[in-house]
């Protein structure tokens, strides 16, 4: 875009990817240091960083190296950086934040012991504990271990991706040699203490102490506990559509090349000899750069276990009070959900409301004699799925059941290969996703015949069918009867079944065939509204932002005058409010108990106000290499409900971070207003019982719509909704 005074430096207000997903979980860390919330909820958080860098090393990074091995012309389109470039900033990045890491977890650790809850290490044991270790290590552990000399004879293991491993520096008269103990899973993690007292060692450290008798013929002069990260970042796609190919099978081979892929990352815990170091990083292929010291455990799921450790008493002290999801109240109990859903539209908010509504309406699809046909996609479901049980029961009862599972959902691959056998053995129609595009979108389709001819209902989704994430993640549900809506998914199962990724559609959003295009006009008419001096407004809420052609054109938006507010938890490689460019852009973080999920896109202001939800964020893999699904919301109430959030979500002073022109996240304080917590408002909210008759409230025009949409979704939860 030129103006008068040139071309645009679009790039002035970008981000690198990578860093600003590091930026995105020293937020997750820094949830360590809440003092409102409980001790063991915030080593939670500790623990949640930990996987995540893991995660961010596995792909990211793995995919960074590779592009710099292979493909010497990539580079970062919005920052210009290399691959190399990218991995020496990640790397230097990544330094501090486990030095933060390491302080909360220390920090915790100290406040859990006065609370009842002490992590100790085997040298700080005394005589009798020590003896009571070491029974249960020869007992339990010794018996399950695989030490291993490293010489000429013992080659360097094979490390498992992530694996625990406790590494040894020994002396034999003058010759140095080197040892490796695995820590087998079948080991557990935590050794508790006899007594009262709830006191626990991590079995690492244990065997680590132990190694002087496992190595009894040598001198044992250091040791650490270590793990490796590999690269996990493969090509799911390979050979996958090829004919006459097992598509499970394909995908079992593909995760077992995962665990033995090459290294990117070494960790180790505590102090290890420089040449021991040394030994392993060059050993592992790895520069200096991809070592890492810690001081605090390599891994840190075992908090999850202490949940269960701890008394009755200890939870209330150190646990939240969980939180079960509350019936809608846009759904009125005892009565078929089926013949709701095509009264009227339904939303339903997780994890604040239930999930039920859904799973009661794949159930009466499953024996309902008008119900012909029920067609789903599933990228993520639980181990124990009630929703599949239900899609497994309609085809059992002879209805046609179409199932699109994507066998590639990063990590839930095992899991979806499991479901997906069941599935096709029941008698349902499983295809398996696209080739090159993986099919994220959130869609099911139930077809019935009725006197007045075909009906559809449709229901659209911002998350996963699985119940397990419903009860964690915000995100949102629409139940439709609006037979264009259903035409169009039809047309949707019809093209996919056909590997059709052009196709043409009326309401619907779907990737990569009208999404990104569709965002990028409803900007561009409230870039020509602002510019014709009208009042011009866009509320986002996704989970991250890195489509380099929407991030250009929402800067557009921003000097054209368009007022743009965003919800963006994770990456955003947009910088807001730099003067001329991006003043009118204003960006927070919501961080807090549950992992927010939804997608919303809202575009223009009062009644003639445009609202989407959608299963795709604005980032070139959800807009340009995914199967993506985006619906028009129709209903003014549960319109102006989703307005009402997204207000509550903007106002938040709790858990929201904003973003600045620096690219600094701060955490937003209420000095001068109330707080405002959004989630904390949601589940009490939630929580409020609704009145035995309904009444719509008279609608105060005259009010501010901040006002107006907040007294709103106040009253929404008051009453039952029509």
């Amino acid at each position: 875009m030129n103006t008068e005074m040139g071309e645009i430096n679009y790039r002035s207000c970008m981000q690198n990817r990578e860093l600003s997903w590091l930026k995105f979980n020293q937020r997750v860390l820094e949830e360590a240091n809440c003092a409102d919330s409980p001790l063991l909820e915030r080593l939670h958080f500790v623990s949640i960083f930990t996987t995540n860098l893991d995660e961010f090393f596995m792909v990211r990074v793995g995919s960074l190296i590779d592009y710099m091995q292979y493909s010497s012309d990539y580079y970062d389109n919005k920052t210009g950086m290399t691959a190399a470039e990218q991995l020496a900033k990640i790397y230097h990045a990544c330094a501090p934040l486990y030095a933060l890491r390491d302080e909360a977890y220390e920090r915790l650790c100290g406040q859990l012991s006065v609370a009842g809850l002490t992590c100790l290490r085997m040298a700080d044991l005394k005589k009798t504990e020590l003896r009571e270790a070491e029974e249960y290590f020869s007992r339990e552990i010794w018996p399950v271990l695989s030490p291993q000399i490293i010489d000429p004879s013992h080659p360097f293991p094979h490390l498992a991706n992530k694996s625990l491993n406790v590494a040894v520096s020994l002396k034999q008269g003058s010759e140095a040699v080197f040892g490796i103990i695995p820590i087998p899973a079948a080991a557990g993690r935590l050794f508790f203490l006899r007594g009262e007292e709830l006191r626990y060692v991590l079995i690492e450290d244990m065997v680590a102490y132990f190694a002087d008798r496992i190595f009894d013929k040598f001198k044992v002069l250091d040791r650490s506990v270590i793990s490796v990260t590999r690269n996990a970042d493969m090509d799911m796609d390979a050979g996958l559509f090829d004919e006459d190919v097992d598509y499970r099978q394909h995908m079992k081979k593909i995760l077992k090349r995962r665990m033995r892929l090459s290294p990117v990352r070494l960790e180790y815990q505590g102090d290890f000899g420089e040449e021991a170091v040394k030994f392993l990083r060059q050993t592992l292929g790895l520069e200096k750069a991809q070592v890492f010291r810690s001081r605090a455990p390599l891994d840190l799921t075992y908090c999850y276990t202490l949940d269960t450790k701890i008394t009755s008493g200890m939870k209330k002290q150190l646990l939240l009070q969980s939180y079960v999801p509350q019936p809608s109240k846009m759904v009125e109990p005892g009565k078929s959900i089926l013949s709701q859903a095509d009264r009227r539209d339904i939303l339903l908010s997780y994890p604040y409301e239930s999930m039920r509504p859904l799973l009661n309406l794949l159930h009466e699809a499953a024996t309902d004699p008008e119900v012909i046909s029920i067609k789903i996609t599933l990228y993520r479901i639980a181990h124990q799925s009630v929703l599949a049980e239900h899609l497994i029961e309609a085809a059992e009862n002879g209805k046609e059941v179409s199932v699109l599972m994507e066998l590639r959902a990063r990590f839930d691959e095992a899991n979806n290969i499991e479901w997906a056998q069941r599935l096709e053995e029941a008698g349902c129609q499983v295809i398996y996703g696209m080739d090159g595009y993986k099919v994220h979108s959130k869609i099911c389709l139930i077809t019935r015949r009725t006197s007045g001819g075909i009906r559809y209902l449709t229901q659209i989704g911002t998350g996963n069918y699985n119940e397990k994430t419903a009860k964690l993640y915000t995100d949102l549900a629409l139940l439709t009867a609006n037979q264009q809506i259903g035409e169009d998914a039809a047309a949707f199962f019809r093209n996919l079944s056909l590997s059709n990724l052009e196709g043409e559609y009326h309401d619907l959003w779907v990737a990569p065939a009208n999404f990104k295009q569709s965002l990028l006009r409803y900007i561009d008419e409230e870039i020509e509204k602002a510019k014709a001096g009208k009042e011009a407004r866009i509320l986002v809420k996704c989970n991250s932002f890195t489509d380099k052609e929407l991030i250009e054109r929402v800067i557009d938006a921003s000097m054209a005058g368009v007022k743009i507010r965003m919800v963006i938890r994770g990456i955003c490689c947009l910088t807001p409010q730099i003067p001329g460019m991006t003043d009118n852009i204003q960006i927070i973080s919501i961080v807090g108990r549950f992992l927010e999920h939804s997608r919303i896109y809202a575009f223009g202001v009062g009644e003639e106000t445009k609202v989407f939800i959608a299963s795709g964020d604005m980032m070139t893999r959800n807009t340009e290499r995914r199967v993506e699904v985006a619906c028009p919301v129709y209903d003014p109430a549960i319109k102006e409900r989703l307005l009402a959030m997204m207000d509550v979500m903007l106002r938040d002073n709790v858990k929201a971070r904003e973003q600045f022109a620096d690219g600094r996240y701060i955490l937003r304080t209420p000095l001068n207003a109330p707080p405002v917590n959004a989630q904390e408002y949601f589940m009490q909210e939630a929580l409020k019982p609704a009145p035995e008759t309904h009444k719509e409230p008279p609608r105060k025009r005259d009010a501010p719509a901040r006002h107006r949409i907040t007294e709103y979704l106040r009253d929404y939860f008051g009453r039952h909704s029509r």
